[in-house]
């Protein structure tokens, strides 16, 4: 004689450990991927920020009077958020000056910025 096998379901104790992994897997997952998304939105604030950083040097360097204006700053009416000031100091006694530009913007951590820095001539330049 043939026995037939019934179909079985899950007993008690395989779905208590199923939902007591599952609830240990979770939240873990979760912790995951909210770092994850939090590392890519301070990635693409720190892109943002340096690419804005790069042309308001190139713009300071071509347009503005260092020289007459040492210390300026303003905001980017293109990227609400984000500020930036430029500083120009004495670069050791060769005539040359530093300007540094720095791009700020706040998070719930509290202000980032990004500072980027060249040598520039000033008497060629205000010719």
């Amino acid at each position: 004689m043939r026995h037939r096998r019934m179909a079985r379901g899950f007993t008690f104790v395989e779905i208590l450990a199923t939902l007591t992994f599952v609830a240990i897997v979770i939240p873990v997952v979760m912790r995951g991927i909210s770092l994850a998304a939090s590392v890519a939105g301070e990635t693409r604030h720190r892109t943002q920020a340096t690419a804005l950083c790069t042309n308001q040097m190139a713009e300071l360097v071509t347009f503005a009077d260092l020289t007459q204006y040492p210390n300026l700053s303003g905001d980017f009416p293109d990227a609400p958020g984000f500020r930036w000031e430029s500083e120009l100091l004495e670069w050791q006694e060769s005539g040359l000056k530093e300007l540094i530009v720095r791009v700020k913007w706040n998070t719930r951590r509290g202000e980032r910025s990004v500072e980027l820095a060249t040598l520039v001539f000033p008497e060629a330049q205000a010719e």
